[in-house]
């Protein structure tokens, strides 16, 4: 008897996501407040954690697992996008100045556990991660693009899912998915509650990025402020 588990996702996490968006780091970005040594190390970070996923799900896909194999997308990966946009951020020798948080590590070394140990529970990441990306992906890339100045795609590669045309028609797909796992009530709890952990370990990565972010802002404010000291400028913040 199917269990609904895309629906108990859904729900199950819905104050994670919340508490995710309000985070002072996202609350920014959302209002355009990004500069690009901040989104390059968001990426940075966003690199490990897919790395740990995309070589875990695909490890995993070829041994066969039964859970696993089922939510294995190739056209979802994101490894391969960002490592486009570490290249245009920091050049051809991105992976030379690559430094990944302290949370990141944790979650990528979560991931990597998970996967040794209890690999259905990588569903919970693969949702939240994944399914996050396709549905606000657009937006995000539009806030970044003009927050950073970008005229194109490039550096915003993460966001285009190139192989997916229809992406309403993916995720009613990605729902039956679910919906159909080989799994029971126990397992779907374990899976939830494994959302929400990822949900914590995002959290965790926004408020390492916070405290890069109100940096770049401080030394704008002083920028601007000595500025209009020196002119005795009648200029606005």
């Amino acid at each position: 008897m199917p269990i609904g588990l895309a629906a108990q996702l859904r729900e199950g996490t819905k104050k994670s996501h919340t508490m995710a968006e309000n985070t002072g780091f996202i609350s920014c970005f959302l209002k355009g407040v990004v500069d690009r040594s901040t989104y390059r190390k968001l990426i940075a970070d966003l690199y490990f954690v897919y790395s740990a996923m995309e070589d875990e799900i695909g490890r995993l896909s070829n041994e066969g697992h039964p859970v696993v194999s089922a939510i294995g997308f190739e056209e979802l990966n994101r490894r391969e996008t960002l490592e486009e946009d570490l290249a245009f951020y920091f050049g051809a020798d991105w992976l030379n100045y690559l430094e990944v948080s302290s949370s990141a590590k944790a979650y990528g070394d979560r991931i990597r556990h998970i996967s040794n140990t209890q690999p259905e529970l990588l569903v919970g990441h693969h949702y939240t991660r994944y399914i996050g990306d396709l549905s606000g992906g657009q937006i995000l890339k539009r806030i970044a693009q003009k927050a950073m100045n970008i005229n194109d795609n490039n550096g915003l590669k993460f966001y285009e899912f190139d192989q997916i045309n229809d992406q309403k028609e993916f995720k009613l797909i990605y729902t039956k998915i679910l919906d159909s796992l080989p799994i029971d009530q126990q397992m779907a709890d374990l899976i939830i509650e494994e959302a929400n952990l990822a949900f914590k370990y995002n959290m965790d990565m926004f408020k390492e990025l916070e405290g890069n972010l109100i940096a770049v802002i401080g030394k704008l404010l002083f920028s601007f402020l000595a500025r209009k000291s020196r002119r005795g400028s009648t200029e606005v913040v």
